[in-house]
């Protein structure tokens, strides 16, 4: 795999789903079963965040923290539709976008593990010596 490649086709994904997501947030939170004023602030809200994330990953797509905060936002977005789920259980595009987005974490996850192995850690640990007491 190459990740560095695969983190720029993030970046372009982000800048894809952010601009839905501030287009059209009315009817994205209507497909899912949540359609508030609230709910569409919310994925507005989600969609600059994935403006930003994929603007960064165009710019700097060996970076893996920036891939690292993909995966973050993708516990957010899971975050937020197990909050609609929960009051609508039986709607099937809100299980269609759980199963996307796990989906877009499992991918996210594996690029940034590859970023880290490529390119070094994105919060390398520093070498801390230990001392015997023996």
């Amino acid at each position: 795999m190459n990740a560095k490649r695969m983190s720029f086709g993030l970046g372009i994904f982000s800048i894809a789903l952010g601009a839905a997501e501030l287009i059209a947030p009315r009817r994205i939170s209507r497909a899912i079963g949540s359609d508030s004023l609230r709910s569409q602030k919310v994925i507005r809200a989600f969609g600059v965040r994935e403006l930003a994330a994929g603007a960064g990953l165009i710019a700097a797509p060996a970076h893996s923290t920036l891939v690292w905060n993909r995966v973050l936002g993708d516990v957010l977005d899971l975050s937020a539709l197990a909050l609609v789920a929960a009051s609508k259980p039986r709607k099937p595009a809100l299980w269609g976008a759980v199963g996307f987005v796990a989906g877009a974490t499992v991918v996210d996850f594996l690029v940034a593990s590859a970023l880290n192995r490529q390119t070094g850690r994105a919060l390398p640990r520093r070498y801390v010596p230990t001392v015997s007491t023996r």
